[in-house]
């Protein structure tokens, strides 16, 4: 994808400005060719960008970076596993090798992949080994899913710097994203939930 576009099954945006609601604009032959026009016309004055990340346990880094100027939405779920499936109790187990993730949708001409790298390494110690407070575990590793080949360039010159910054103590992975699948719904907006 061009650098900016990302468009995939990862991603669903809804536009509604520009909504057609007058009746008789069906009744013209090209309604249905009209209104995808314009919805492409809406998308390319986005510049739609995926992150993955993984941090401790999903529910306190979702609703932080659900914060952020730019996010557009937040998902929880597991990747990086040796499935494409998987449920809380198998990660649980450790023999998945699942992290818990937090899917990121933002507009990068808002906040910057890299902005959204450094805001996770604020939030979490990536400084210890597959734990994250009381949280132990290969499912609370430190770890950044890379898209595309700009985020691992980037991925790999943040995490320079902070490794540098923290003397050499980072143990975070940087990893393309495989097997990502979303958690199950009880675990979305958990902490707003509650």
């Amino acid at each position: 994808s061009p650098k900016g576009y990302v468009f995939d099954h990862f991603t669903t945006i809804s536009i509604k400005e520009n909504a057609h609601t007058d009746i008789n604009m069906y009744k013209k032959p090209n309604w249905f060719l009209e209104s995808i026009i314009i919805t492409l016309e809406q998308l390319k004055k986005l510049s739609m960008e995926i992150a993955v990340l993984a941090c401790g346990c999903f529910w306190g880094p979702e609703i932080k970076f659900s914060k952020l100027k730019g996010v557009i939405k937040t998902e929880v779920g597991y990747c990086g596993g040796n499935t494409e499936k998987t449920t809380y109790e198998e990660v649980c187990t450790g023999n998945t090798n699942h992290a818990e993730v937090v899917k990121i949708d933002f507009d990068s001409k808002i906040i910057s992949y890299e902005e959204i790298l450094n805001f996770f390494f604020e939030i979490h110690d990536p400084t210890t080994l597959n734990s994250q407070g009381p949280d132990i575990g290969t499912q609370y590793r430190s770890e950044i899913f890379y898209l595309n080949e700009n985020q691992k360039k980037i991925a790999e010159k943040v995490l320079r710097d902070v490794n540098e910054r923290l003397s050499g103590k980072v143990v975070t992975k940087i990893s393309l994203l495989k097997n990502y699948c979303q958690a199950e719904e009880y675990h979305q907006k958990y902490l707003e939930k509650r």
